[in-house]
């Protein structure tokens, strides 16, 4: 239904100018459209990303393994005293 009332105004628009009510009416479907657009696209892509899995998973994983090593603390010396392990 506010698709074709959409439509009827954008055929308007090509001939004569719109009434302020009716721009007002076109920005309040645009607003009201967009989060439901969007949420539409998250829910696209999250079945895609789903569906094919992400490439990058096993090389992210790696470097975050990689990072953690060589964040890891093996001894520490605090005035002149060795100190290992947890």
């Amino acid at each position: 239904m506010a698709d074709v009332r959409v439509s009827t105004l954008d055929n308007k628009r090509e001939t004569s100018d719109l009434e302020e009510a009716e721009v007002a009416e076109l920005l309040e479907n645009l607003h009201s459209m967009s989060p439901v657009q969007a949420s539409m696209c998250w829910k696209k892509a999250r079945l895609n990303w789903l569906q094919e899995g992400d490439s990058n998973t096993k090389f992210f994983y790696g470097v975050m393994s990689s990072k953690r090593r060589c964040n890891t603390l093996q001894s520490i010396q605090v005035n002149d005293v060795q100190v290992e392990g947890v």
